[in-house]
């Protein structure tokens, strides 16, 4: 094994992110009219978008599918090898097929060709070869070739695999503006994850109501203000009249304010030392817009009002935390 140093190191690193650059720019030029009948034929199609790859391609197609999937465009990959085995059967006159290689002369691939033509199905080939078998085979041929692989002997997929990756992204991402997905199907299909989270949990679903909310009345002294937010757990207090209108809030920082100014507990009314004009926030926002006042603010609790101002919940930091909204 030869000893490279570290500045052979980053030598080599920086040669193969500039060789890929390179071949990124190039890709531009081909969004073009065959990247528009492209896009067309998978906005019209009424099955799914059936992907398709060999190798190295197969995991890019893999990617790419799911991609597709996850922007608004049903998406599935079919191994060739399994293809030729019965997985055909997943194909319909209703689906397009989306097939990636390199050469356009994989065997595996090479084999279906025939079949897929049979079905009657659109075929949208992503290859590095106009001339080959592929993409003469396709309804539409996207050229994705590169003058230069990354790997120094020219053998390893690497410049070629970043370029068809990068043509998927373009073609999803074109699909997507196209349908008018937005964030909130994006979030229908992300449902598990921190995006899915933050963009479909509402401050409704977490919140704190009914007698779990931390309440006194304006006549209330500080002691009982005090014990109410012992009891509650929640490090807050809200200040309410008597038709539960909000009159302010009294916080674990308010106390340590109120004892700095030595003011007796047990004679001194909440409402003397109480934060009036507190912030709040309606039950129907996202959660995401709960923390986002949150720390743009530096607080930890927020009171919930409905559309008459009047209080219906509570909610903190910890049950953000809890929700996994941070």
């Amino acid at each position: 094994m030869n000893d490279i140093s570290p500045d052979k190191f980053i030598a080599l690193g920086k040669a193969v992110i500039e060789t890929e650059q390179t071949a990124l720019t190039e890709l531009i030029d081909r969004i073009d009219d065959k990247f528009v009948a492209a896009c067309n034929i998978l906005l019209q199609c009424e099955g799914r978008v059936v992907v398709i790859g060999m190798g190295k391609s197969g995991h890019i197609g893999n990617k790419i599918a799911a991609t597709l999937a996850s922007t608004g465009t049903p998406a599935f990959f079919v191994h060739p090898g399994e293809a030729s085995h019965g997985d055909l059967g997943m194909i319909t006159n209703k689906d397009v097929v989306m097939v990636l290689s390199n050469s356009g002369e994989t065997d595996e691939v090479v084999a279906l060709l025939p079949v897929i033509k049979r079905l009657n199905t659109p075929m949208i080939a992503l290859t590095g070869r106009p001339g080959s078998t592929l993409a003469n085979t396709a309804t539409v041929n996207i050229d994705v070739s590169v003058s230069k692989e990354a790997c120094p002997l020219g053998l390893a997929p690497t410049s070629s695999t970043t370029a068809t990756l990068a043509m998927g992204d373009a073609i999803s991402i074109a699909l997507l503006e196209a349908r008018g997905f937005n964030e909130n199907d994006f979030a229908l299909s992300h449902p598990g994850g921190t995006l899915g989270r933050r963009l479909l949990l509402h401050v409704g679903d977490i919140m704190h109501t009914d007698d779990e909310i931390p309440k006194v009345s304006e006549s209330a002294l500080l002691s009982d203000a005090l014990i109410e937010m012992t009891q509650k757990g929640l490090g807050v207090t809200t200040i309410v009249d008597g038709n539960d209108n909000i009159l302010g809030i009294f916080t674990d920082g308010d106390l340590r304010r109120t004892l700095d100014s030595n003011i007796d507990i047990n004679t001194c009314l909440v409402k003397d030392v109480m934060t009036k004009n507190g912030k709040n926030i309606k039950a129907n926002s996202l959660a995401a817009s709960a923390l986002a006042l949150m720390e743009k603010y530096s607080i930890n609790a927020l009171v919930v009002v409905d559309e008459q101002e009047k209080l219906i919940g509570i909610l903190n930091m910890h049950d953000l935390l809890r929700a996994r909204v941070v």
